[in-house]
């Protein structure tokens, strides 16, 4: 272990799918349950340099005050139908994790939020010793667990989104926006992401923020060594969406209107209920269809705010499209899960494969991540399985070489020397 050891540092770490992951590398370590879900537990990377799951470090920070024990505890309420083994002698493990949690910020996070966290609010502190204290709290759950590596993974809510202006394209001026205090320039995700990157850690943006990882950022990123990637992790009813959209392309079939309607009731559909925090996640979920079909049918997206549904998602998707002597037809779908327990898998995968990725020395965007994105960074190809195949291609390589090599925009694999 040693210097081997990997750290896992949570934005949002008291939150849902937070608590299902911690709660999920308990039970993998524990031997109570196996790795389904988590596409890093199949034989295709089997003998890559992955962290173990049971090998990681948990630690972040959190704009809520109450104690991770009673995150566990609501979320054991809620899921009442899973095995109670699950919560079997993990008081020390929670205690221990709870050790390397610090209090979050919640600038320029919009109004659900603001809300929420406002007895965490940290009034008088300028941007600069906002990041100067994330970049404290980094480096001392390096150094206290004696962790070879750092990967900060952004499990917080949604914030607003942000117009990117020229500043968010050349990180000097960006630095002088920071320093003279300016908080039109960030949301709190940029800070996070920002002192991430300054202390060499690779930086998983999982929420649809689009203030996450501007171009600066990612340049930065690039020039600093560190693997970067986002957004907005692909679950549910987008995962299926990028998967069947190619079909209506490979068979001709003209898509005339797709209609999304999206339920859920955990914290993230309240933060969403919130107009301003929605318009993020809208315009993730409805940019994919143009970008497989090559052109927009009437799409509309809904998302709603059923409290009563906790953690349950239900999508149901209504597709009317054109055929042959241009019969009109339609196909629906309707997708039902638990948000948390789908998520929770993949920013595992996305965790494992941000290590392998700094092991094997590379920087800047992580391409070859683009199937866990909704809205994948840097990347022009949006069919599910052509992503996946970038996946594999880049799999194969990493078994072949120590180093770096990835695909392209185009998903066209190509290697570094």
């Amino acid at each position: 272990m040693g210097n081997d050891r990997v750290g896992v540092w949570i934005i949002g770490v008291k939150g849902s799918i937070a608590t299902t992951m911690i709660l999920g590398a308990l039970a993998i370590r524990s031997g109570l349950k196996s790795g389904v879900g988590m596409l890093t537990a199949t034989e295709l990377f089997h003998g890559l340099d992955l962290p173990e799951v049971s090998d990681m470090v948990f630690g972040g920070c959190d704009i809520r005050r109450q104690p991770l024990a009673d995150s566990v505890a609501d979320f054991r309420r809620e899921f009442s139908f899973l095995d109670q083994e699950l919560y079997s002698g993990i008081d020390a493990d929670l205690a221990a994790i709870e050790a390397n949690i610090s209090m979050g910020t919640s600038r320029n996070c919009g109004g659900s939020i603001e809300q929420l966290g406002a007895e965490a609010a940290r009034d008088g502190q300028n941007i600069t010793a906002d990041i100067q204290g994330i970049r404290e709290s980094l480096r001392t759950f390096r150094q206290r667990n004696g962790l070879g590596m750092v990967v900060v993974i952004n499990l917080a809510s949604t914030e607003p989104p942000l117009a990117l202006t020229d500043c968010h394209h050349d990180i000097d001026v960006l630095r002088e926006r920071f320093a003279a205090g300016d908080a039109s320039v960030a949301r709190a995700s940029t800070l996070y992401a920002y002192a991430a990157i300054m202390e060499g850690c690779p930086y998983l943006n999982f929420t649809p923020s689009n203030a996450a990882l501007p171009p600066a950022l990612i340049a930065l990123a690039e020039a600093s060594g560190i693997p970067v990637m986002g957004n907005d992790g692909k679950t549910g009813e987008t995962l299926v969406k990028s998967t069947l959209a190619p079909m209506f392309s490979t068979r001709n079939l003209e898509v005339l209107s797709w209609e999304g309607f999206n339920i859920l009731g955990n914290l993230d559909g309240k933060v969403l209920a919130d107009p301003e925090n929605c318009a993020s996640k809208l315009k993730t979920k409805d940019q994919v269809l143009q970008k497989i079909l090559g052109y927009a049918p009437h799409s509309t997206v809904h998302i709603n705010y059923v409290p009563s549904l906790g953690d349950q998602k239900t999508a149901w998707d209504f597709i009317h499209f054109k055929g042959f002597l241009d019969a009109k037809m339609t196909l629906q779908f309707t997708w039902q899960g638990y948000d948390s327990f789908l998520a929770a898998p993949l920013a595992l995968d996305l965790i494992r494969l941000a290590a392998l990725a700094k092991r094997r020395r590379e920087a800047g965007l992580m391409r070859h991540l683009a199937s866990f994105f909704k809205a994948p960074l840097g990347v022009i190809e949006y069919r599910h399985p052509a992503q996946y195949e970038m996946l594999c291609s880049y799999v194969d390589a990493a078994r072949k070489a120590p180093f770096s090599s990835v695909p392209g925009r185009d998903g066209a694999f190509r290697a570094k020397e």
